[in-house]
């Protein structure tokens, strides 16, 4: 067997814990667990770094956009190509060529002297972490079969998923402002040479888990194509308008590019995305709760992140340890409660209550004014967000990805990260112009008795803010409705073999059966 393959069969496993179970999945937890953390941070950390980073480099305000753009363009736009490279090509080998990739493409932006440099290592960052992300999800999907491990495995990958994004607030603020915006880039280098020397050394992929399927190659382009024009319509969205000519066509052009793929994979005798893994209720439920609940958090982000910084004056490193308490939530959350009751619960009494208990924090937030006590107001909604999306987010995580045959298992990881990923770009366009619209009618109303035009401004940034919040209270708790009316399937645990043994999706409540390649 040669030594790249990692693969090894079952009997070389029988008797290392659980029946079939890799001596070596806790240690490869770890290096899953850093590739995933460095994901998730780059996807905040620019965000601080990026006003120093346009002056350094003299790219343009109307420009400034594609730091973030090019990446969220690329990512989500190759995350279903990259889960189903992931299948065919083998977990290790896809995790280990994302890491590199992401490595060398983040030292590109660490050293980039202007804006073409710096928009094309974005877009190579997201184009690796297309393949880094799925491939990471699924190595737990097939590594980690027994429920009560499988529970605490996908508990810490959940609190990293969900807490990251802050981590990314805090560290990015310290780098910035100690060291250099350059450094935002370059902190990835050793995380990903660790995670790939790690993956390298203790992982191995259960034997048959392959899909060997001749690629869908009209099935990759069109998906690509569609959930790019989709991503691009919301991000011109936040800066043109929606009324723009271009975000319209973008937005037609997605709907019938996804429409044919859709009719596409419905034909094919190998599909890139088996329609399988998204009608099933209770994976589709996840992936649009899920999607809807990232559209609530990105929001927030970026609301908090304005109102700490410009309005209440906060240092850059003071607003990234504001966001502490939704770390610490998230992590309680997902690690303790999500994970003593994910195997005791159905996922629906997780999730729709976690949700919920999420839309009760960002409600407390409505009630934002300036000077708001951060004691008082922010740190309890922080608190109680973490909390409910640490508890939704682990359930969702591993639900998202039982049952499916372990040749799925990278694409249907796939889309997990296709719904936030698109989440989070609906999420920045649609929240941010609600705000920016209330805010401009706040300002025209009281314009002309103004007597301070900055007290005003501010006035009308956080009203603005507190609107937009507001509809991510209604997203939260639409969220947690689709939760707990689609999603009809037992404990996730409790049938941890599901996602390895090529079961279709058995569990306590819901038996479907298996579908015969």
């Amino acid at each position: 067997m040669s030594k790249t393959d990692r693969t090894l069969p079952d009997t070389a496993l029988a008797d290392t814990g659980p029946a079939g179970a890799d001596p070596a999945r806790w240690k490869a937890l770890v290096f899953i667990a850093l590739a995933q953390l460095m994901v998730v941070l780059d996807a905040t950390i620019v965000n601080i770094a990026l006003p120093t980073a346009q002056e350094d480099l003299g790219i343009s305000d109307g420009n400034r956009q594609w730091v973030i753009t090019a990446y969220a363009l690329a990512f989500g736009g190759l995350l279903l190509f990259g889960g189903r490279i992931a299948d065919l090509w083998g977990r290790q080998r896809t995790f280990i060529v994302g890491l590199i990739g992401f490595a060398v493409a983040s030292a590109l932006g660490g050293a980039a002297t202007g804006e073409a440099m710096m928009l094309g290592s974005r877009a190579l960052q997201g184009a690796f972490g297309a393949l880094l992300a799925p491939a990471a999800l699924s190595l737990l999907a097939v590594m980690f079969t027994d429920a009560k491990e499988r529970a605490k495995a996908f508990g810490i990958y959940g609190a990293i998923a969900g807490g990251g994004g802050a981590v990314g607030l805090i560290l990015g603020g310290f780098l910035t402002e100690y060291l250099d915006w350059r450094w935002t880039f370059y902190v990835n280098i050793p995380f990903a040479v660790v995670a790939a020397v790690g993956a390298y050394l203790v992982i191995r992929e259960p034997a048959g888990a392959r899909n060997r399927s001749a690629l869908d190659v009209p099935g990759v382009i069109l998906s690509t194509l569609g959930l790019v024009a989709l991503v691009y319509g919301f991000a011109r969205a936040e800066h043109s308008g929606w009324s723009d000519g271009l975000t319209i066509g973008m937005f037609v052009a997605s709907v019938v590019l996804l429409g044919a793929f859709v009719v596409t994979e419905s034909k094919v005798k190998a599909p890139l995305l088996p329609l399988r893994v998204l009608t099933e209720r209770n994976r589709g439920g996840v992936y649009l709760s899920l999607g809807l609940a990232i559209i609530a958090m990105f929001g927030l982000f970026l609301f908090l992140t304005i109102y700490l910084q410009v309005v209440e004056g906060y240092s850059p490193v003071k607003t990234g340890f504001a966001f502490m308490p939704m770390i610490v939530g998230m992590i309680v959350g997902s690690t303790q409660i999500g994970t003593r009751l994910m195997t005791r619960l159905p996922a629906r009494w997780l999730m729709g209550p976690g949700f919920l208990v999420a839309a009760v924090g960002m409600l407390l937030l409505t009630q934002l004014e300036i000077g708001s006590s951060y004691t008082a107001l922010i740190l309890p909604a922080q608190l109680l967000l973490g909390l409910g999306m640490g508890t939704a987010f682990m359930p969702a995580m591993a639900l998202a990805t039982h049952g499916v045959r372990p040749t799925d298992a990278g694409v249907a990881s796939a889309m997990v990260n296709t719904s936030q990923q698109v989440g989070g770009a609906i999420g920045t366009a649609l929240l941010n112009t609600i705000a920016a619209s209330a805010t401009t009618s706040f300002i025209t109303d009281r314009a002309a008795g103004a007597t301070n035009p900055q007290l005003l401004q501010f006035q009308g940034m956080v009203h603005g803010f507190t609107t937009a919040i507001w509809w991510a209270v209604a997203i939260l708790v639409v969220a947690a409705t689709i939760a707990l009316v689609m999603i009809n399937a037992g404990k996730p645990g409790a049938d941890g073999a599901g996602a390895a043994s090529g079961g279709e999706g058995a569990d306590a409540e819901v038996k479907i059966p298996v579908i015969a390649h």
